[in-house]
């Protein structure tokens, strides 16, 4: 029986991607998980292409050292600028999180108008739309940056007037584009679907790509051997390049569950 006990590498520009972890842990039960916050140089979502890969090589290199099985990044910005890069450069199998959020979208929309909201790194890649009409080449895709929705999301203002007049600000374009579906593409905005929701109307489908990611990697996993029967000594280890309290005070709402200690390692 395979049981191949090495951890899942899981890494974001900061904490958001603990959302990814989050199903990581509910779908794949038996596998241990490393996860990298780079909260020294969140965010991501400005930078230029070339930082952001070479932010993501030098993570993926350090959990390449700790001894992981896969990597899976779960940052929207690092998978549109990065994802082609790092699986040039590393041996090991590496999943994104567009792939399977626009496989999502393209299987949830009826009229074929999807909607994109990210980083204006994510935006500006246009990576959503490329996969989105690669798989259905008559969708119309409208996609917006909405930055505020991260800050927002930290602060644990989830579903507020404030928050609600900033969503409506934003989305009011994907209102008057009459989207059917929406892609949550940024790993905090799955905290604020109460208040994204509220705009869009509750008709239109939320596409969080935590599960389909989750969904893929144990498929990723299986078909390479490489997953693991046994749930014996499974171990989740938590890393900030800086402000350790700030992840403990508030990774917690985005993992669903505490966390107990998180370590400090500074790369770069």
């Amino acid at each position: 029986m395979v049981d191949n006990p090495a951890p899942i590498g899981v890494f974001d520009s900061g904490i958001g991607g603990l959302t990814v972890v989050r199903e990581l842990m509910r779908q794949l039960p038996n596998e241990s998980i490393i996860y990298f916050g780079d909260t020294a140089r969140v965010p991501y979502g400005p930078k230029s292409p070339e930082t952001v890969i070479r932010y993501s090589r030098e993570i993926t290199s350090y959990l390449e050292a700790q001894g992981v099985k896969a990597v899976v990044v779960a940052c929207n910005t690092a998978t549109a600028h990065g994802l082609t890069v790092l699986r040039e450069h590393y041996e090991l199998p590496i999943v994104g999180v567009i792939e399977p959020g626009s496989r999502a979208a393209a299987r949830a929309t009826r009229s074929g108008r999807v909607g994109v909201i990210g980083t204006q790194g994510t935006v500006n890649s246009r990576a959503y739309e490329r996969s989105i009409v690669a798989i259905a080449p008559d969708a119309h895709v409208t996609a917006l940056a909405c930055p505020l929705f991260v800050p927002l999301a930290e602060e644990g203002w989830l579903d507020t007037e404030v928050t609600r007049l900033v969503a409506r600000e934003y989305l009011g374009p994907m209102v008057d584009a009459s989207i059917d579906t929406l892609v949550l593409g940024c790993t905090h905005y799955p905290l604020l679907k109460g208040a994204i929701g509220a705009v869009v109307g509750r008709d239109v489908r939320l596409i969080d790509s935590a599960e389909e990611t989750a969904a893929e990697t144990a498929a990723t996993l299986r078909e390479k051997g490489l997953d693991r029967a046994s749930s014996n000594d499974v171990r989740y280890r938590f890393i900030a390049s800086d402000a350790p309290e700030q992840f403990l005070r508030v990774g917690p709402r985005f993992l669903g569950s505490s966390i107990d200690s998180v370590e400090t390692v500074t790369l770069g």
